[in-house]
Formats: structure tokens, sequence, C-alpha cells
């Protein structure tokens, strides 16, 4: 499930769905000059090109291109499209120029390229290959599910309160656990879409406060509350709330915690830990629940049993293990 924000359904899903090209950055819309508005007049004079420069893009060529980009991307109307003066470019043949679509406060830039004939227009994609995106990810002192050591790890951006998260869970803690679970290593992350979940924050960090004693609290806490998120919802926020809290305590006092302490950190509510994996997964590109990588490789929402099965025994070949005897075919 999406994060929505306050704005407009049809431009958070298309602004959304451009930030996740590569090369796009995020900002307020700031009508920077050197850029060429969409509601440009025909008429309007461009600047004289200095020499060594690009050419400057005429009326006729902006209008084509706009009128593009709207078609092939379905641009919905309220969003507004915003084209650089064009830059000559490290790419024979092709002029730089940047893109930027812009609604409701949010605006989204992407690199493109440009013929110097002005007849093609081109998106430059360019992935960062510098490190490996694993690495990105922190996954100090959480959770462990599955093999501590395992050469596979999986790494699920997760919303308590997310109905498709629930499914997900489901999966991983099913079969699939007994047959893969010496050989793969299970990391929850905490991304909970606060704008449409009233209670996804609660849960993570009361979901937080057992793992910091307990890791298999932590594990009995998340069973429970994907497994229960109706009973959890109740009739309201302070329902859920309590809810939650009285969920934690109670895998407190099975796995004979320190009753205190976790009181205090459930009464504290410290969202700083839950932030920072939010933020986080949005420098990774996540945008929804759930959303897994597998030793690098990203899954977006319900990955059907099989299909994920498959993708485990290609992490475990590429790892140079072997897939479980037991595990379905």
């Amino acid at each position: 499930m999406a994060r929505f924000g306050g704005i407009f359904l049809g431009i958070i899903l298309f602004i959304t769905a451009l930030t996740a090209l590569p090369g796009a950055t995020q900002g307020t819309a700031s009508g920077k000059s050197g850029s060429t508005a969409e509601n440009a007049k025909a008429g309007d004079k461009t600047a004289a090109a200095k020499p060594g420069d690009a050419s400057p893009l005429s009326p006729e060529i902006t209008h084509r291109i706009l009128t593009e980009l709207r078609s092939r991307y379905s641009v919905p109307p309220q969003i507004d499209i915003a084209l650089s003066t064009p830059k000559a470019g490290k790419t024979p043949g092709y002029d730089d120029i940047v893109v930027t679509f812009s609604g409701a406060g949010h605006s989204t830039s992407h690199d493109f390229l440009l013929s110097k004939d002005r007849k093609t227009l081109a998106h430059l994609e360019t992935i960062d290959i510098s490190q490996d995106l694993m690495s990105k990810i922190d996954v100090k002192d959480r959770p462990v599910r599955g093999n501590p050591n395992a050469k596979v790890t999986i790494v699920n951006y997760d919303d308590f309160e997310c109905p498709f998260c629930s499914r997900m869970h489901a999966t991983l803690s099913s079969d699939l656990l007994k047959d893969y679970g010496d050989k793969v290593r299970i990391i929850y992350k905490d991304y909970p879409l606060v704008e449409i979940h009233p209670w996804a924050m609660r849960a993570a960090v009361d979901g937080n406060c057992l793992g910091q004693q307990n890791t298999q609290a932590y594990w009995d806490f998340a069973d429970y509350v994907h497994a229960n998120q109706k009973v959890v919802s109740g009739k309201s926020r302070s329902d859920a709330f309590a809810n939650l809290d009285s969920a934690a305590k109670e895998q407190a006092q099975k796995h004979q915690l320190d009753q205190d302490k976790l009181l205090a950190c459930v009464q504290k509510q410290d969202e700083s830990q839950v932030r920072a994996s939010m933020a986080e997964g949005d420098k990774l590109g996540v945008d929804s629940t759930p959303t897994l990588f597998v030793n690098g490789e990203k899954f977006m929402g319900v990955i059907p049993e099989q299909d994920f099965r498959a993708a485990l025994d290609r992490a475990l070949a590429e790892a140079g293990q072997q897939a479980p005897a037991s595990a379905k075919k």
C-alpha cells in the first residue's frame, strides 16, 4: 500500500511513480529561472545561445516535448511540466535537459537527453553500482528470524497495520520459514504509512520496545499484530493504542522481560528509530509496503510463495549454496 500524504490521489500516484526512476529528486516547486514553463506563450522569445552552448528550445519544439510527455506518461492535467534550458552534454549528438513535474507543492525532476537536431528525446537512466545495496541498509541490533549467520538476507520494510503486509508476513512465517530457516535470515525494518494508518507508528514503537530486550518477544508480537489487525484496530485510535500496549505487556510477561523498562519505553513512544528507518527506506526507493530486498534484489507487494521460493533458490545459488531438500518445487 503506497504512502499518500495530503495530496490528491492522482497527483501522488504519478509523482510517487516518477520518484522511483533513477536520478529523480524531490522538492518544493520553485519556478527557478532558466526553465521553460508549460504555460509559456508561443510567442515568447528565448535567449540567444552563446558560443558552445546548446541551442535554445523553440516554442514549437517545446510544445512537441510537453505533448509527448503528457501522452506517454499519462500526466494528470493538474500536474505542471517545466523544461530547463538545454545544456551541451557529454553524450555525442545530444544535449542535456531537465524535466520537472510539479503539483500541490511537490515536484520531481528527471534528466533527459535531447538530440541536437531536436527530433529525439531520451530518458537518461543511471544506476549507482559503486557499493552493494545491502550495505545501505542498517540492520544493526534488529531482531533476526532464521539463521543470524545466513548468506541470504531478507529485509522487509513493513507496516503493522497494512493488510498486504499481513499477507506477506504469513508467507514469510509459514512453511517457507520451516524450509529455509537455516539458510536465510529475515529482518524487518519499520516503514509505517502514517498518513493512512493511524496506529502503525505505535505498533512499530511497541515492537521495538520488545525487540530491545528479547528477539523472540518481537517476533511473537509481530505474529500477533499481523494476524489480528481488525482486533487491534478496535473502534477508535485510542482503542488500538490500548490494545497494542496490552499485547506488548503480554509478550513481556510471557518472555519474563523487565516490565518497568518496557513500560517506560512504551509510555515514552520515542519515534526516532522508526523515523530513521523510514528515511532510509525513502533513500532506497521504498514508497509502499511491503517492500522486500533479498540480498539486494527488490520486490514490491505481496509475492506469491512459489515465486518467492524461486527468488530464494536463486539467491542461495549465487551465494554458493543449495536450496533445501524440503523446499517445495
